[in-house]
């Protein structure tokens, strides 16, 4: 790191950035893989039911229950 921050070629510099930009984005096409429908569905299905279980707490809420945490 200590020589990159020595570098004075732009090029070289913008060659390193566009390294870093395409590495950042294979991770994050690794890590974030869209769901199949069937998954929605039982997401879906699983908020619906926490919800008629009184699993669901409003915003106003859990901004008080996070302020206690402190």
């Amino acid at each position: 790191m200590r020589d990159f921050l020595n570098v004075s070629s732009i090029e070289l510099i913008e060659k390193f950035e566009n390294l870093l930009k395409e590495q950042y984005r294979k991770m994050l096409e690794i890590e974030i893989k869209p769901m199949s429908l069937q998954e929605y569905e039982s997401l879906f299905q699983k908020a619906v039911e926490d919800k008629k279980n009184g699993k669901v707490k409003n915003a106003r809420n859990l901004k008080k229950e996070i302020s206690t945490w402190k």
